[in-house]
């Protein structure tokens, strides 16, 4: 009787369970068996596994062969345990010695001539295996560098089954012949899964993609987008059609800061088991960007699907911004999906397969139409749609949702002589992306002894205790609440946004001009706020 095991990590959602896969051979007929609740795709490993053993020049054991995944209890799916199941069996035969695989974590799927293919999920994983205290990981090839990202673990990128029993033998490592040039690679077809990624990209840096310079005129709007990026707040901007509404959407991403370390290891987690990461970039550095269709579902939104829940659009624009053009047109029943991960920074998806917690922590930015026509705010434009019609599209974007978003922003057609080029030249996104750099390195060394580190985190309690505003300065909120114009999560909001107002002018705390500020993102009504360009409104 032979007996070995190894280990291997089941994803649940973006979090990992190690796995312990253990071979056992007993005299009898020639059987394989596998147990542990594997799924469909993981029950046809048997298949694979054995021809993948005798094609890299193994002998299989005819013994009757039971494998089992521990613990029983949860769920396991997909190709990533082939490798760790064929080690084990080649163990249990005593091809190699069982100790050298008993602290082995081994990921990866297996083609039927030997070759280990690349999975999705392997930075999670090995994520999961360092927590659990293993320190040795075997990976394809191909995933080596998203493995490496996790600091002390020693990974071993392999490309066949056949180099693997080399390394554990101590026998000279063969060379598998690389990819033709010009080729497509085929073991890369497992990592980037077409329809995978809902409307997502990741943003490229301030020179590289769309330039807020583009932009003609709407100082207002570029002001509001600039707080926003500074704050990390949510956005609407509500205005006719052309009138620039997705083009500043889309500038967004790119006046964002860097990823720090720990949320690029975050969010290149989460792209990672999504199956839109792109090869030859394990770490993602800058903001992602998710622009979902409007006829997008609710489970494509927050997160579903078939078993295991998988990420939404949610999850794929954490630490980055999710874009929603067209926001009336969304149907009410996933709008309002979204209010839970605008005030935890998560979302917790129930199913019969299980509960699952993926991270949300992004910035929103909706684009809305003043009706179905889009020309009920310009005089004498010729808007057709009766008063209920417009009053009912409007009512599509409901109170609660509104209540989360704290900039507000009217976007007015452009006039000619700035779509002409006659006004003046707005600033570039690389200028404009400074500021917020240097705003939110305020914002992180006020907030240094806090689990917060930008202002739309911080509570509203903390806000009017300890952060609080100059004296005097809250008069004009006072008189909004007492008025019915702001509710208590608006004021909250409403110090927020002040907060962030002061750290882009570099004053110590919110003063009336911040305060004023913000209640006008806020609420819409003109306070005598300077622009841009000095003059007041």
């Amino acid at each position: 009787m032979g007996f070995a095991r190894t280990c291997s990590v089941a994803l649940i959602g973006v979090e990992g369970v190690v796995v312990e896969v253990q071979a056992d051979l007993e005299p009898g007929v020639a059987a394989f068996t596998l147990v542990g609740l594997p799924d469909k795709s993981l029950s046809e490993s048997r298949d694979r596994v054995r021809a993948a053993v005798v094609n890299a020049g193994a002998e299989w054991p005819q013994k009757k062969l039971t494998v089992g995944l521990s613990p029983a209890s949860v769920p396991k799916g997909g190709a990533g345990f082939d490798l760790a199941i064929a080690a084990a069996v080649l163990a249990a035969a005593e091809r190699v010695d069982p100790r050298t695989v008993a602290d082995l974590v081994l990921i990866g799927e297996l083609g039927l001539d030997g070759r280990v293919r690349p999975v999705r999920g392997v930075l999670p994983a090995v994520l999961a295996a360092a927590d659990a205290g293993y320190r040795q990981v075997v990976v394809p090839e191909q995933t080596a560098g998203e493995a490496s990202l996790v600091p002390g673990v020693s990974v071993l990128g392999i490309r066949s089954l056949r180099q693997l029993i080399a390394v554990l033998t101590d026998e000279p490592v063969p060379e598998e012949p690389p990819t033709e040039e010009g080729r497509p690679d085929a073991m890369l077809a497992g990592l980037l899964v077409p329809g995978a990624g809902i409307g997502t990209g990741l943003s490229a840096g301030p020179t590289e993609g769309p330039d807020l310079a583009d932009v003609a005129g709407q100082h207002g709007a570029r002001r509001a987008l600039e707080i926003a990026a500074a704050g990390g707040h949510h956005l609407l901007l509500s205005g006719p059609p052309g009138a620039g509404k997705t083009m500043l959407a889309e500038r967004l991403p790119g006046i964002l800061p860097p990823l720090t370390r720990q949320e690029s290891l975050e969010v290149t987690a989460v792209h990672s088991v999504a199956g839109i990461l792109p090869p030859g970039e394990p770490l993602v550095r800058r903001a992602p960007y998710c622009a979902p269709h409007h006829s997008a579902t609710m489970q494509s939104l927050v997160g579903g699907g078939n078993g295991i829940p998988r990420p939404g659009a949610v999850s794929l624009a954490h630490k980055g911004v999710l874009f929603l053009d067209e926001a009336p047109e969304f149907s009410t029943k996933s709008l309002d999906a979204l209010r839970q991960p605008l005030e935890s920074g998560h979302v917790v998806i129930a199913r019969a397969a299980g509960v699952v917690r993926l991270p949300a922590r992004f910035l929103l930015a909706l684009a809305a139409n003043p009706c179905p026509c889009g020309r009920h705010t310009l005089h004498g434009a010729g808007c057709e749609c009766p008063p209920a019609l417009v009053r009912r599209y409007q009512a599509r974007l409901s109170g609660p949702l509104l209540d989360r978003v704290d900039l507000r922003v009217e976007v007015e057609p452009v006039t000619r002589s700035d779509l002409l080029g006659h006004g003046s030249r707005g600033d570039t996104s690389a200028t404009v992306a400074d500021r917020v750099r240097e705003a939110r390195a305020r914002a992180a060394a006020r907030l240094a002894d806090t689990p917060w580190t930008v202002n739309s985190e911080i509570p509203g309690h903390e806000l009017r205790t300890r952060h609080l505003a100059a004296p005097g300065a809250l008069a004009a909120a006072e008189r909004d609440i007492e008025r019915g114009l702001l509710t208590a999560r608006g004021l909250d909001r409403v110090l927020r946004v002040a907060w962030t107002s002061a750290d882009l002018a570099g004053r110590d705390r919110p003063d009336s001009r911040d305060i004023a500020l913000a209640l006008e993102l806020r609420t819409g009504i003109a306070r005598g706020v300077p622009t841009t360009t000095g003059e007041t409104r």
